[in-house]
């Protein structure tokens, strides 16, 4: 299915120097030039063992840490520090929203929703915050809500390419085929490394009939996602479409051992 393109938010912003806070441990924590999430982690906590320094400091570098985490894909720690930010400031939108990603990347849909929600409270323009409680929808198989919120992350931040991913993935689903196709269309001339909008593009030309089409972004999407279940699965359709029975069943039967359920999601793409 679509790979989740998940928008952190980070707190670039965060003041350069704290006081009693050394200004390397403050770079770390920021993530400045682009340090390892562990030199990140290891600045973010010497900054909260010192125990100096004013809340907003505080916040944002449990923020921060939180993010690192996440990049190590410790979400457990990282939804303890994103908890920790919001209870410090309620009003932190980028912490709750960031929460949110987290609790999606381990499963906890209806969570990562909540927490989304109470981003989009905090602040009703984040367009970043309507594109991850739209993947969540998706995961929730709930896709008119997830085309709303892709509609209203583009409003807000036409660049912002995971949502545009997305509302194509959606859009192929809902089957609004030719406004799908003009989606994946724009984030593929500029991400032409992007499996997942190979994917969805296949299955708007696997519904349209175009199986040779959807064939060669399968094959693309596979080029960058050897292991896509979706993308291989969706081959083995349009190989059968073609007559090309034994490689259609190879691709099928290989998508089954990634997801022993992938027939079942084609149902509900529309692709018995």
């Amino acid at each position: 299915m679509l790979t989740l393109m998940l928008v952190l938010s980070s707190s670039s912003g965060w003041a350069q120097k704290q006081k009693g806070s050394s200004l390397k441990t403050v770079e770390l924590c920021n993530g400045s030039d682009h340090v390892s999430p562990e030199a990140r982690i290891d600045g973010c906590t010497a900054f909260i063992e010192a125990g100096e320094g004013a809340l907003n400091g505080f916040v944002v570098a449990y923020n921060n840490r939180g993010n690192a985490y996440s990049a190590k894909a410790d979400y457990e720690r990282a939804i303890k520090d994103f908890l920790e930010a919001t209870r410090l400031d309620p009003n932190y939108a980028k912490a709750f929203n960031n929460l949110g990603v987290a609790y999606l990347r381990t499963g906890a849909h209806d969570l990562a929703i909540g927490a989304f929600e109470e981003a989009l409270k905090l602040n009703p323009n984040y367009g970043a915050a309507y594109a991850n409680r739209a993947a969540a929808y998706l995961k929730a198989n709930a896709y008119d809500r997830a085309a709303q919120d892709y509609d209203e992350a583009i409003r807000l931040d036409p660049k912002l390419e995971a949502a545009r991913s997305g509302r194509c993935w959606t859009r192929a689903v809902l089957g609004a085929l030719q406004a799908a196709l003009g989606d994946c269309d724009i984030v593929l001339r500029s991400e032409t490394n992007n499996a997942a909008a190979y994917d969805s593009r296949a299955l708007i030309n696997l519904k349209m009939g175009q199986f040779s089409a959807a064939i060669d972004d399968y094959n693309s999407a596979l080029r960058f996602a050897p292991k896509l279940a979706s993308a291989l699965y969706g081959r083995g359709l349009a190989r059968f479409k073609l007559g090309d029975t034994d490689g259609g069943q190879s691709d099928m039967s290989a998508a089954k051992r990634i997801d022993a359920r992938i027939d079942e999601a084609f149902v509900r793409y529309g692709m018995p």
